[in-house]
């Protein structure tokens, strides 16, 4: 069916067209094809299997039974598909298909030469893995599935905002952004200092890249310290200056009203920052802002991180060379840049819990570096968002809402897979949350499956969540009232998804040790497609 499609049950040619008979889950698939085909499994050998092609899945069960091989793999999964040998290709299973895919796999299926037996498979996983390149819907906008929970229901901005304590007599709720006129990557509803006007906001934006503001993100309960979140100043070669943003960081700084600085948090390393002014940003500097400190955190941009994940494929898919391991994972340097982004997590929240210290977070726009941080030092900060419904809003509020590029960053249903936009920013955060999550095993009400859940179906398409790469866009392409949300599936059975260890704890600060000694390789995820680890994983949907 659907969500387990079993090709050995009664029900398989209605299940296949989306009206399931079997276990009563109901996606609207489309049944597109399926093929004998040579799955060349990186494991077992070569593996003779049938391939079921339907506009969300790509789907094979080997036909010999020992061992049963299964290959399960949501189209939105698929980075690259290219053929592979030419009709006349010598040599055994060397003409076919190799697939790219998002999550760490390379699947290679031979086929037989004579009679193009590889175009209609080739034409059918390119239009339906790439549906934004053949303008078709997402699988999202046809999948007619019911769940018990509504997951659009999770995230209200001013029910969590009234959560902080929030809008009180130094902080005010505004709604100039509420047709998207101020920013349209920003949410419509923002919290600024009381004692700025709308009027002081709109000049502000006007030096800050791409209108990005600074706005609060969460208010500490107790030292009423912020931590706020925008885009990198205008500077540009000449040291530009714009005494209503200077005058803004001083409302910001005054509203706490305990410290005499404020604590401005830039997640590039130096060098990038002042690479930035030739190309019209820049950063804080001291003459212009000198009731303000500013610190780098050294966390690189999004090709870097992309090269390092690349790396990281290389030494996991499909073998693990284990006699240089350690070296070979430190050659990555994705460890490393765990460890930056975590660093920078535990800075800005001790600024904010112990310095009783207002803090400015910004990169280039404040979408990609800036979303992991505050969002990390939330997690770090606030007990709730360690509930599996606390991190969701967390994720609607600081990634979703703020418009982290989501589109971009992992291209879904885009065929331009060497697209420059495209970097696992979104995965590493979910990485630092499991490397948090190791280290407080207790501290989470979610298990390890909520996040692999959660990384899944970033990918398949099959939920609205995550598509498109702002709450504008979404809000024109109507995807709460077109799709449903991941939250959906999740809360329908959150006994899956919950930590048996989890012990409630209100109020304590978590501060993960972010030495090498203590970053791990996530090996459940990363390494979960090799059958020697996959037993230790428990089964996903």
């Amino acid at each position: 069916c659907g969500i387990e499609m079993d090709v050995s049950c009664d029900a398989y040619e209605n299940c296949a067209l989306g009206h399931c008979t079997g276990k009563g889950y109901f996606l609207n698939i489309s049944f597109l094809t399926d093929k004998e085909v040579i799955y060349m499994c990186p494991f077992n050998g070569p593996v003779k299997g049938r391939v079921y092609i339907t506009n969300y899945r790509l789907y094979l069960r080997s036909v010999e039974n020992d061992p049963v091989v299964i290959l399960d793999v949501p189209l939105g999964v698929i980075s690259r598909i290219e053929k592979m040998g030419g009709a006349s290709s010598r040599g055994e299973n060397s003409y076919g298909l190799d697939i790219t895919c998002k999550d760490m796999r390379n699947l290679r299926f031979a086929l037989k030469q004579e009679g193009h037996s590889r175009r209609d498979i080739f034409e059918l996983l390119t239009k339906h893995a790439f549906p934004q390149s053949h303008n078709l819907l997402f699988f999202a906008f046809v999948n007619e599935e019911k769940f018990s929970a509504n997951g659009w229901m999770v995230y209200n901005p001013m029910s969590e905002y009234r959560r902080q304590g929030l809008p009180n007599d130094r902080w005010r709720v505004t709604f100039i952004n509420e047709h998207y006129g101020l920013c349209d990557t920003y949410p419509s509803l923002l919290v600024v200092p009381y004692n700025a006007t709308d009027d002081d906001l709109k000049k502000v934006a006007a030096f800050r890249s791409r209108n990005r503001i600074p706005v609060l993100s969460w208010i500490h309960p107790e030292t009423q310290a912020v931590i706020m979140r925008c885009s990198q100043p205008l500077v540009g070669m000449s040291g530009k200056r714009n005494k209503d943003d200077e005058r803004y960081l001083d409302i910001i700084r005054e509203a706490n009203g305990q410290i005499s600085k404020l604590t401005i948090y830039d997640a590039r390393p130096n060098v990038n920052a002042v690479a930035n002014k030739a190309t019209g940003g820049g950063y804080e500097g001291e003459d212009a802002y000198p009731n303000a400190e500013l610190f780098f955190l050294d966390i690189h941009n999004i090709h870097v991180m992309r090269e390092s994940l690349k790396k990281l494929k290389d030494i996991v898919y499909p073998n693990v060379e284990e006699s240089h391991w350690l070296s070979s994972l430190e050659s990555t340097h994705w460890l490393e840049h765990i460890k930056l982004v975590l660093t920078g997590a535990i800075q800005v929240a001790d600024k904010v819990s112990s310095g009783r210290s207002s803090v400015l977070v910004h990169c280039s726009d404040g979408w990609d570096r800036t979303a992991q941080l505050t969002s990390l030092a939330m997690l770090m900060l606030d007990s709730y968002y360690r509930t599996i419904e606390g991190f969701e809003v967390l994720v609607q509020k600081e990634w979703l809402s703020f418009g982290h590029k989501f589109a971009s960053r992992i291209g879904h249903g885009d065929k331009n897979h060497a697209d420059a936009d495209r970097s696992p920013i979104f995965l590493q955060f979910i990485d630092c949350v499991w490397q948090m999550s190791k280290q407080f095993p207790t501290a989470f009400e979610f298990n390890e499956q909520f996040l692999i859940t959660i990384l899944d179906h970033l990918y398949s398409c099959r939920f609205g969540t995550f598509l498109y790469n702002s709450e504008f866009i979404r809000e024109k392409e109507k995807v709460t009232e077109k799709t449903l949300s991941l939250w959906s599936l999740i809360n329908s059975e959150k006994s899956k998804y919950t930590n048996p260890f989890y012990s409630k704890e209100l109020n304590r600060a978590l501060y993960p040790v972010a030495s090498m000694r203590h970053l791990e390789l996530w090996v459940n995820y990363y390494i979960r497609w090799n059958p020697r680890i996959r037993q230790q994983v428990t089964s996903h949907p």
